[in-house]
């Protein structure tokens, strides 16, 4: 997929865990473990608008958009 998810690195520049992004946004545990990892198939605006609340962020900082050959040559 076209879109890499870098929830990781900004929770780590936040200092902040999943557990607590969990019950700060009100998403399951599941849910935003499915999102860290890039598995997520969509993710709702209302959800992406609590993160970036939480997180203090925009979502370009969570989200970001790379070329297929460029995903490609990065997983070689």
């Amino acid at each position: 997929m076209a879109i890499r998810v870098t929830l990781d690195r900004v929770l780590l520049e936040r200092r902040m865990s999943l557990t607590e992004l969990c019950d700060r946004v009100g998403v399951t545990m599941a849910n935003l473990s499915i999102l860290k990892t890039g598995k997520a198939k969509a993710v709702r605006f209302s959800t992406l608008d609590a993160l970036c609340r939480e997180l203090n962020c925009q979502p370009g900082e969570i989200l970001s958009y790379i070329e297929e050959a460029d995903e490609q040559a990065a997983a070689q």
